[in-house]
């Protein structure tokens, strides 16, 4: 008999117990003492809902557009390196569910399928994370690979200039495929079903980088390819150049401050979303729903604002709506459903919180999400932050 599954938490049980400890602890881990990464979640409990009655609830929609896209709730895929190596051709089953739900599924430019494997199994469009490299040539190939591949939209991320130190991948030596040191093994050896489904699939390496950089040929040469091509000289310049090249809409991804905000909406972007890459980069950093109020106020209507970070509900989805973002991004919450259950676990996920998100709305007395405003949350005084600011520009 099936699990019911009834919440995130119980995918998250199920892909805790079937997926290895080393790409495990890569989703489910932040950067130094993970303060952010925690309250990314937390903070989301801080905020309360106010319940309203005597409303007519019938013909409720959570439909809205994402950068011009319809889509049947605002939830996308976010963008998530080594999605292949939590599940068998990971990328390519949860870009199939989110097509089947109507979400858009970004694929990272870390991904184990490539981008030519998942357009080849998909018919809908999907999204391109793109992480600026050194190697100018290279990221100039990724963008037309993704413009032959019909990808509508190019997500820049801003804020891995630098790798944050996350200590878990470290201690685990984390790799793709990985090494075969003996406390690997021992986990693996626990994991047949993972293992085994990895065995049936030719995918185990990063696949958009892997025969297509320079030089890269194998995991060895992989792994100092990539410690070195992180760009550290990314500015708004370079990032004006990306955006010129590409043709389709243009989404930043890693915005936490207002002044940035104001910034990308300069450059000419389509979208930002607000995000402090899952707690994994600058620890310390306040979450994403905590500032995602003084962002939404410094750029208005003017561009759109989406957000990601500790989603894990459909409440969490109403609360980021109710607080201005247009739409939210789920990372981890997928994760545990491609881990738990491949594709139909991505589906689970996403009909856990749509059914969520659908009864939340409703019970705090609206029926189109689109009317969902500050005015169906009790946010606690202070939330934003009594903190001491800089001055504009500092």
């Amino acid at each position: 008999m099936p699990p019911v599954i009834t919440s995130i938490d119980d995918l998250h049980a199920i892909y805790r117990r079937r997926v290895p400890k080393m790409f495990y602890d890569y989703c489910q881990s932040g950067s130094w003492t993970e303060q952010t990464y925690r309250e990314n979640e937390t903070d989301f409990a801080e905020i309360r809902l106010r319940q309203r009655v005597a409303v007519d609830m019938e013909g409720r929609s959570l439909k809205t557009t994402m950068v011009g896209r319809e889509v049947t709730m605002p939830v996308a895929l976010a963008p998530v390196g080594l999605t292949g190596m939590q599940h068998a051709d990971g990328e390519i089953l949860a870009a199939q569910a989110a097509e089947d739900f109507g979400v858009p599924f970004t694929l990272s430019t870390m991904s184990i399928c490539s981008i030519e494997d998942v357009a080849r199994k998909t018919n809908a469009p999907f999204w391109f994370q793109l992480y600026v490299m050194r190697d100018e040539e290279f990221v100039d190939n990724l963008i037309s690979r993704a413009e032959a591949a019909g990808c509508d939209a190019l997500v820049i991320t801003l804020d891995l200039q630098i790798l944050g130190q996350r200590h878990k991948d470290l201690k685990n030596g984390l790799s793709a495929p990985p090494k075969m040191t003996p406390a690997t093994i021992a986990n693996l050896a626990t994991k047949i079903g993972w293992g085994m489904e990895m065995m049936g699939t030719p995918r185990r390496k990063f696949g958009n980088i892997v025969g297509h950089a320079k030089g890269v040929t194998d995991v060895s040469s992989l792994t100092s390819w990539t410690a070195e091509q992180f760009d550290p000289r990314l500015d708004w310049g370079k990032i004006r150049k990306l955006r010129d090249k590409w043709k389709g809409k243009v989404i930043l991804k890693g915005i936490l401050d207002a002044e940035d905000a104001r910034l990308a909406l300069d450059m000419g972007a389509d979208a930002i979303v607000v995000s402090n890459h899952g707690g994994r980069q600058l620890d310390g950093a306040l979450s994403s729903i905590r500032v995602l109020p003084d962002i939404v106020e410094a750029v208005g209507d003017k561009i759109e604002v989406h957000m990601d970070g500790g989603i894990r509900s459909g409440q969490d989805v109403l609360k980021a709506v109710a607080l201005g973002a247009r739409a939210t991004y789920i990372g981890r919450a997928f994760i545990y459903g491609l881990g738990a259950m491949g594709r139909r676990g991505v589906t689970q996920a996403l009909e856990v919180i749509r059914k969520e998100l659908d009864t939340t709305m409703a019970l705090c007395g609206e029926k189109d999400i689109h009317d969902v405003g500050p005015h169906v949350t009790l946010v606690p005084k202070g939330f934003r932050g009594e903190w001491e600011r800089p001055a504009p520009n500092s």
